[in-house]
């Protein structure tokens, strides 16, 4: 049975949501957009893991090299429906939750450099409400 409140605790403790701003030359202005819900748990837990990606149905499950399991979602319509869920039952994470959808929504509004700019912009926010230890200058 599917329990969002849970799914929320879980992204609250053990998830991240960010946006990857990738240097791409096949993109529009040079650069992919790549929103990204991802939760992590030690390799013991894959089993764990993949029973979560198949009972909500989202994403995909990656192995890492560092002995580290991550339940990814990457597809915009997956992101909006999970945020939808569990934004309720969020504590840590709800503003950042909240900021991926504004993200989403203006990403898809994207008519000239000064929107994807704008968009850059918003995107930097994450930088204030996540913690990352490879932190760098923004380049766009």
């Amino acid at each position: 049975m599917v329990n969002w409140a849970y799914l929320a605790g879980f992204l609250d403790g053990d998830g991240s949501i960010y946006v990857r701003v990738k240097p791409n030359s096949t993109y529009r202005f040079g650069y992919q957009i790549a929103p990204l819900i991802v939760f992590f748990q030690s390799e013991k837990e894959e089993k764990k893991m993949i029973e979560f990606q198949k009972e909500y149905k989202l994403g995909y499950i990656r192995k890492r090299n560092d002995g580290i399991i991550e339940w990814v979602i990457g597809k915009e319509a997956e992101i909006r429906f999970l945020l939808n869920k569990t934004i309720p039952f969020l504590r840590l994470k709800q503003k950042q939750a909240q900021l991926m959808i504004e993200v989403l929504n203006k990403k898809s509004e994207i008519v000239n450099k000064k929107d994807f700019l704008s968009l850059t912009d918003k995107i930097e926010q994450f930088r204030v409400l996540n913690y990352s230890k490879k932190r760098k200058k923004r380049i766009y």
